[in-house]
């Protein structure tokens, strides 16, 4: 009921609970999934990142009615590239549907907001090592747009600090997606601030967007 006002999304499948995702896709092959975190036999966490790991998979939105440190980033490293919270509006959902389809992550601001402020202290867990030796592996150029990608810039802003054109950004951005392994721009972001020593995350955008 929610999604049937739009004109360029359609509703293509349901599956009651995590397990049934992957045959889900397979039958319908959508460009986007909203998955419930809590869901019977196995949740949206766990069926997110087993759906990210497929090839070509689609892009994943989780959906949840609260925001806890655990899910935010268990989400967003499984792949996730949205979150929001089901209180969002529906016109507001509707927009996620369409930035994460062409690629651009989307977070509820709370959630957005959050996310900045864990990642601004877990520089200095575990995950710092193995994030600063993937970041070793890229070109001084790669590494420049990665750290801009970790402030939140779109390709266009990337383009004006690096004077490059945004297709050029646009293929940097794609080139650390393989060289790193990764399925977005916000797990990109992830990575740089794993890498950092716990100092300020830099500021969040404030319009919702994970740029």
């Amino acid at each position: 009921m929610m999604l049937s006002g739009p004109e360029d999304i359609q509703v293509v499948g349901e599956a009651a609970d995590g397990s049934e995702v992957d045959a889900a896709v397979r039958e319908h092959r959508p460009d986007v999934v909203l998955m419930d975190i809590r869901m019977p036999v196995m949740d949206g966490l766990a069926a997110t990142a087993r759906l990210r790991a497929r090839p070509e998979a689609p892009q994943v939105i989780v959906m949840t009615t609260f925001d806890t440190d655990d899910h935010v980033l268990r989400a967003l490293r499984a792949g996730a590239g949205g979150f929001l919270l089901k209180h969002t509006p529906p016109a507001d959902i509707a927009r996620a549907i369409r930035l994460v389809a062409s690629g651009e992550p989307m977070m509820s601001p709370p959630v957005l907001r959050r996310m900045m402020q864990l990642v601004a202290v877990t520089g200095t867990d575990p995950r710092q090592e193995r994030a600063r030796t993937l970041l070793a592996r890229l070109s001084p150029g790669e590494r420049e747009v990665a750290a801009l990608v970790g402030r939140g810039s779109t390709n266009a802003e990337i383009g004006r600090a690096l004077s490059l054109s945004v297709a050029t950004v646009k293929a940097y951005v794609s080139r650390l997606l393989t060289k790193l392994d990764l399925n977005n721009r916000v797990q990109i972001a992830l990575l740089v601030h794993d890498a950092r020593d716990g100092g300020p995350a830099g500021d969040a955008p404030t319009d919702g967007r994970a740029r």
